[in-house]
């Protein structure tokens, strides 16, 4: 990636937001169980924890844009 890349992204909301750090806020507003009731992927509901959801979450495209997608709604909804 370019250098340009990482400096501006104006239209990214997401942009120089950990992982780590979305889904730590998501278990602390939603915890384990209604975070599992939103996105069903096994790492959410069978025996969760930050670190085994990261592992996966990293090697799955598609579940990360979930996480994503439900923390910029999280955000939308608390303003």
């Amino acid at each position: 990636m370019s250098e340009n890349h990482f400096q501006s992204q104006p239209n990214n909301p997401l942009h120089g937001i950990r992982l780590d750090t979305i889904l730590e806020h998501l278990v602390s507003h939603y915890g384990w169980k209604e975070l599992g009731e939103r996105i069903t992927i096994r790492c959410f509901t069978h025996n969760p924890s930050i670190k085994s959801s990261l592992t996966f979450l990293r090697k799955t495209p598609w579940a990360r844009e979930r996480v994503e997608g439900l923390y910029l709604k999280m955000l939308r909804d608390t303003k």
